[in-house]
């Protein structure tokens, strides 16, 4: 990685998973259906009127190497891992959260994915606008924490992918996410207020 750029996923072209998960076709056909969503038709018209148009190629289904859902990169567009995904909405769930990186990447001309705090700014952002921490998906996850479900799970999912980074050690992972915390977690833009 280098620069400004954001974190890409390392990928093979192989057309079905070995672990499970679905083929690429099956998932490029999820993805098709994601696309015709509420909430990935708003963050695309979003994008749109931002000045950051994506184009039918955008968001492509992939079999990964590595243990992650998805990820985004800028210039390259969004990848969804199809050897990890089993059902429509797991396919939603990474499209929106990419969705999001990408818009924060469109607004923010000096947004640099080095940066551990710039990306955490947007993991939190992902995380609490996605419906990534929705309680039944937590449910399924295995934390039944009733009170507080929400932050505690964005904070987790914001820590286990700004520690991936290779620029960012779990300390420096840590205090950026509380650096910027309060200014990102209550950002909710492109939404009038948290879906």
């Amino acid at each position: 990685m280098e620069g400004d750029s954001a974190p890409t996923i390392p990928a093979a072209d192989v057309s079905s998973g070995v672990n499970g998960g679905m083929t690429v076709k099956e998932c490029e056909q999820m993805i098709q259906k994601s696309l015709r969503t509420p909430m990935v038709k708003f963050l695309r018209e979003n994008l749109e009127k931002s000045g950051c148009a994506i184009g039918d190629k955008f968001i492509k289904a992939i079999y990964c190497n590595t243990k992650v859902s998805g990820g985004y990169a800028r210039g390259e567009g969004i990848v969804v891992c199809s050897n990890h995904m089993n059902i429509q909405d797991e396919v939603n769930q990474v499209v929106i959260h990419e969705l999001i990186h990408a818009y924060d990447d469109c607004r923010a001309a000096n947004l640099d994915w080095t940066n551990c705090a710039h990306h955490a700014c947007s993991e939190i952002r992902s995380g609490h606008l996605s419906g990534d921490c929705h309680f039944k998906r937590e449910l399924l996850r295995g934390y039944l924490k009733v009170r507080g479900h929400g932050q505690e799970c964005v904070r987790r999912r914001v820590m286990k992918s700004v520690t991936a980074n290779p620029h960012c050690s779990e300390a420096a992972a840590k205090d950026a996410m509380e650096a910027v915390w309060d200014v990102c977690y209550n950002d909710t833009k492109p939404f009038d207020r948290a879906p």
